[in-house]
C-alpha cells in the first residue's frame, strides 16, 4: 500500500459505512528524515542488503507499551506489513509518556496539527507500522478485528491471559477464522500457573525473577537495570519465535500459538547465574560492575573519570600487567597468575590496578589501551554514546537505527512511527 491515500472518496465511504464511530481517523503525519527529503518521502537512505524477507507477511499488532511493540517493530523492519490496532481515544499508553516528546512539525498536514506531541518512548519502538483505531468494546469493532484476522499471517497481542478469549478473539477463536494464523501472546507470567492472570511489569519481573537481586553494589540495596531490559528481551524472544513459527508453517501449513512471557524470558536471561544455582546450588549476590567469576572485569576510576576493563583470560591479564600497569611480575605472582587466584585475591589486585589508574586521565589510558588486545572502554553518557564514531545517524527526527545489517546494508525504514489512527482509511480500503 502506498503512503499516499488511495481514492479518498471511496475510503471515506468505506469508513462511514463499515467503521462508523468504532474507528476514528486522526489524520496523517509526516517525518522529515533527511536534509532535502520531501515531506512524503520518509525513508532513511539505507538499501536492502537482501530482499526484505518478510515482504508480503501481514502482522496484526494488538500490543502496546514495550515488549510487544519491540517484537512487531523488528518484524516491520524485515519488510512485514504491520497494522497496529489501538484504543480509540488515546491509543498506545506510551504515546503520552512524556516529556520528552518529538516537536510538532510545521510541515505536518492540517488534519494532524491538533495531535499532541508524541513521546520519545513511543517513537522508539513503533517505526514501520500503520496505525488504526478500533473500539473492542463494540460488536462492530470486534468484527473489524475478525476480518483482519482472516487476512493476516500473524497476530501479536499482550493482553492479560484470557482477556481476548473473553472477547471471542482468543487462539481457539482465531484459528477457526484462519487456520494458518500464527498467534503470539506476550504476557507477564504465561498462560498457565497461579500468576497467569496477573499483569506483567518490567520492574516487577526484574524483582521477582532474580535480576534485581544481582544488580547493584554489594553494600547497597538491590537496583533495577537502567532500561526495561526484561521487556526488550521478551520482545526479542517473541520476534525469534514468530520467525520460527513462520518457517514451521511452511512445512505444516498450519498456524501455532506462541506463549511468550516476561517471567520466563527473564529467568532464561539469568544465563550463567541461573546455571551456577542449578548445577552447584550457589546463590548469587551483587557485584556492582564486577564479575563474580572473572578478575579484573569491572569499572575502575582514573584521574578524571572511569574506565571499564575486562581482562578475561591469562594472556590478556599478562598484557595488562606488562603494557598498562608496567609491572610484569604481576602475571607470574602466584596470587594473580591464574584467574582462580585472581578471584581469590580480588581485593588486593583491584587496589593495585586502581592505584595505577588514578594517576592519569581517562584520555591518557584510552590511548595506552588502544591496540594492545585488552578489552576496555570509557563510561559514556548518552550524548557521548551518540557521538561515538562507530554510530551513524541521519535525519531531523532522530531514531535509533535497526541493529542488524545484511550484506553490509541495513533494511530501509519504510514508515516513521504513525500518528494515532493515521492509516485507518487506507487499511479499511485495502481490506474492503
Amino acid at each position: 500500500m502506498s503512503r499516499t491515500l488511495l481514492y479518498p472518496r471511496i475510503a471515506a465511504q468505506y469508513q462511514s459505512r463499515h467503521i462508523s464511530t468504532h474507528v476514528l481517523l486522526k489524520g496523517r503525519r509526516f517525518y522529515e528524515t533527511g536534509p532535502v527529503a520531501p515531506p512524503d518521502a520518509p525513508a532513511i537512505p539505507y538499501g536492502p542488503g537482501i530482499p526484505p524477507p518478510l515482504k508480503g507477511i501481514r502482522i496484526l499488532d494488538l500490543t502496546r507499551v514495550l515488549a510487544g511493540p519491540t517484537a512487531t517493530m523488528l518484524l516491520g523492519d524485515l519488510g512485514a506489513n504491520v497494522i497496529k490496532v489501538e484504543e480509540v481515544s488515546r491509543g498506545d499508553d506510551t504515546r503520552t509518556w512524556n516529556p520528552p516528546s518529538a516537536p510538532l512539525l510545521t510541515s505536518a498536514p492540517d488534519a494532524s496539527k491538533h495531535q499532541p506531541p508524541e513521546s520519545a518512548y513511543f517513537l522508539a519502538v513503533n517505526r514501520n507500522k500503520r496505525s488504526i483505531t478500533v473500539n473492542l468494546k463494540t460488536p462492530e469493532g470486534l468484527e473489524i478485528v475478525r476480518k483482519l484476522v482472516k487476512k493476516s499471517d500473524v497476530l501479536v497481542e499482550n493482553f492479560v491471559s484470557g482477556k481476548l478469549a473473553s472477547l471471542g478473539l482468543g487462539w481457539e477463536d482465531c484459528k477457526k477464522i484462519n487456520e494458518r494464523l500464527i498467534y503470539a501472546s506476550i504476557t507477564g507470567y504465561g498462560q498457565t500457573g497461579p500468576y497467569r492472570t496477573a499483569a506483567g511489569y518490567d520492574v516487577i519481573i526484574e524483582a521477582e525473577a532474580g535480576l534485581m537481586h544481582i544488580t547493584g553494589e554489594p553494600d547497597r540495596p538491590p537496583a533495577k537495570v537502567g532500561v526495561a531490559a526484561t521487556d526488550i528481551a521478551t520482545g526479542l524472544y517473541a520476534h525469534g519465535a514468530i520467525m520460527a513459527a513462520l518457517l514451521s508453517r511452511q512445512q505444516t501449513g498450519k498456524g501455532v500459538w506462541i506463549d511468550c512471557n516476561l517471567f520466563e524470558s527473564q529467568i532464561a536471561g539469568l544465563a550463567n547465574i541461573a546455571s551456577n544455582y542449578l548445577i552447584a546450588g550457589k546463590e548469587a549476590s551483587r557485584h556492582g560492575t564486577a564479575h563474580p567469576s572473572i578478575v579484573p572485569y569491572q569499572v575502575f576510576p582514573c584521574k578524571d573519570g572511569f574506565l571499564m576493563i575486562g581482562a578475561g583470560n591469562n594472556k590478556q591479564f599478562k598484557t595488562l600487567a606488562e603494557k598498562v600497569l608496567e609491572d610484569p611480575s604481576l602475571a607470574t605472582n602466584p596470587k594473580f597468575a591464574t584467574n582462580d587466584a585472581r578471584v581469590e585475591n580480588r581485593t588486593d589486585l583491584l587496589d593495585i590496578i586502581t592505584g595505577v589508574l588514578v594517576k592519569h586521565t581517562k584520555d591518557y589510558w584510552l590511548e595506552r589501551f588502544t591496540g594492545i588486545g585488552v578489552p576496555f572502554g570509557p563510561i559514556n553518557n548518552i550524548e557521548q554514546t551518540f557521538k561515538h564514531p562507530q554510530h551513524g545517524r541521519a535525519g531531523k527526527i532522530k531514531l535509533v537505527a535497526p541493529a542488524v545489517a545484511y550484506n553490509g546494508q541495513k533494511m530501509a525504514i519504510r514508515f516513521p512511527p504513525p500518528w494515532l489512527s493515521e492509516h485507518t482509511e487506507e487499511v479499511g480500503l485495502f481490506f474492503s
